[in-house]
């Protein structure tokens, strides 16, 4: 009898790549498979290798295709789910795989929409997903989370991901929503695992993330005689041809240079530089690899299929399991305790903004609905107030810093070389931990999702203000709170803001995180 005979899968995602590569893999080992996509066309082309497999095993698996649901979407999510009940197929095991590139480039020049449909699909699409699945989810079921090896793998270990905030952001979320699940899943016997890939061969870091990275390299440091904003237009319209013949580059490199009025030789030139830079992006993530070999889609398939066992899956519940090999070198970014400063005269550049979970509603903007009250769960949430949640611990402080750097580098957002040797600080208080003398872990895990999006955005945005973009600007994440679940001191509050605000220090220093009230 094959492993997975008699149970059902569903892989968001499953029409290409890792998805595809899972739902292989379990079909394989005789499971029923769910899949679904945007996209019809190689999701019925998935269907059709995938009956290949049933019919040479003479399994009695079955496929089933939810061709255009997009797991960012409310509506075809929660209907596709409303099919699966109304059919009364039950589901054993969920894996949320789907996911996007999202905009490559440096935070400061990413538009709240870009910013936003990234989260959406892989912070909000997981847990979305993950919600309705429990409707046709009984005893023994698994919920698996991919998320990267760029993210938090750790709370106190970040790896910040240049050019990608909204990616290794959403990323850091879902590996604290994994553990958050796995709290308040437990009564139903329902198993929340979280497994973060390295690099893997794929197409779309071959062909889309590593281009766009040195495109947006390229954009920040000049190319010959193009300006910036002549960069971006040029790499829009080149990119897309790195991998094909020659007379198909050529004859997109003619019909670019009409377009843009540019010599076809700076063209070739700048898609020739794309090319070297993103081979070199690629050679330096080997490096950073033992053998130096990206992970192939069949062995992360194999890892989730190993997860997915019954026995494997009880012991590691809640469990992020690392699956990248990769030794990435991380600078010491969070402190705890900073020197006593008196001073509390800030620039008039400087700024607070804050990300809480106090009980705020504005009758007039449903997008402040609701907070993490004291005993719910997430995964009890409807779609309204967790999207109020997000907004106002996540998203209303990334907008407002990105408000701020647009007020600090006027113009910077589309010619980044204006960033060179700007001055300016700003502060974000994110949310701050449960108070009272027996704080659960579940209390915990559920605040940690929120901290666990900013803390990865602002050591990437970081990265990118002071590394690419050679500015003094900076971005500090203040997190009150601590776990032994004493009241936030407000002195220890202050005195943070007035170190960060006034000290020079501060600005040289690799810790952008503070946790002020965690003490012996």
């Amino acid at each position: 009898m094959l492993k997975f005979q008699n149970k059902t899968v569903l892989v968001t995602g499953s029409g290409t790549g890792i998805g595809l590569a899972v739902t292989k893999k379990f079909v394989e080992n005789g499971a029923s498979a769910i899949i679904l996509g945007r996209r019809r066309e190689p999701l019925m082309k998935a269907a059709e290798m995938l009956e290949e497999i049933i019919k040479e095993n003479q399994s009695k698996a079955t496929i089933k295709v939810f061709p255009g649901v997009d797991v960012s979407d409310e509506k075809s999510v929660t209907k596709m789910f409303d099919n699966l009940a109304g059919n009364q197929i039950s589901l054993d095991v969920l894996v949320n795989n789907a996911g996007v590139s999202g905009p490559v480039t440096c935070f400061a020049h990413t538009s709240e929409e870009d910013f936003k449909s990234a989260v959406d699909i892989h912070l909000t699409g997981t847990f979305w997903t993950s919600v309705q699945a429990l409707r046709v989810m009984k005893e023994g079921a698994k919920i698996i989370t991919i998320s990267t090896f760029f993210a938090e793998e750790r709370p106190l270990e970040q790896r910040p991901y240049r050019f990608r905030s909204p990616y290794t952001a959403s990323q850091g979320a879902k590996n604290r929503l994994v553990e958050a699940m796995s709290w308040e899943l437990t009564e139903k016997g329902i198993i929340s695992i979280g497994t973060n890939p390295g690099p893997v061969h794929s197409d779309r870091i071959y062909k889309t993330v590593y281009p766009k990275a040195a495109s947006e390299f390229l954009r920040v440091s000049g190319f010959e005689d193009l300006s910036p904003s002549e960069v971006e237009a040029a790499n829009n319209e080149i990119v897309g041809l790195l991998g094909e013949d020659d007379e198909t580059i050529k004859t997109g490199i003619k019909s670019a240079a009409e377009k843009l009025g540019k010599p076809e030789t700076i063209l070739t030139n700048l898609l020739d530089k794309i090319k070297t830079i993103a081979e070199k992006i690629q050679k330096n993530t080997s490096t950073m690899i033992p053998d130096q070999q990206f992970l192939s889609q069949e062995q992360v398939a194999t890892t989730i299929l190993t997860l997915a066992d019954d026995e494997q899956a009880k012991i590691l519940n809640g469990k992020i399991i690392p699956g990248d090999r990769v030794f990435y070198p991380v600078k010491p970014h969070v402190a705890s305790s900073v020197p006593k400063v008196e001073s509390n005269e800030y620039s008039e550049k400087d700024c607070i903004v804050t990300g809480d979970l106090t009980d705020i509603k504005d009758e007039n903007d449903d997008e402040y609905r609701g907070s993490i009250a004291e005993h719910c769960k997430l995964t009890e949430l409807d779609r309204s107030a967790w999207d109020g949640l997000l907004w106002r611990c996540f998203l209303v402080p990334t907008i407002q810093v990105r408000d701020k750097l647009d007020v600090l580098v006027p113009g910077g957002s589309d010619d980044p070389r204006l960033f060179k040797d700007t001055k300016g600080r700003i502060v974000i208080i994110g949310p701050a931990l449960p108070v009272g003398k027996k704080i659960s872990g579940h209390e915990r895990a559920k605040v940690e999702v929120f901290r666990g999006a900013l803390r990865p955005f602002v050591t990437t945005v970081n990265q990118e203000l002071s590394d690419v973009l050679k500015s003094n600007i900076r971005v500090f994440l203040i997190l009150p709170g601590s776990i032994d679940g004493k009241e936030p001191s407000h002195e220890n509050l202050v005195n943070t803001i007035n170190y960060l605000m006034t000290d020079e220090k501060a600005i040289s220093s690799s810790e952008v995180i503070f946790h002020p009230d965690e003490t012996r």
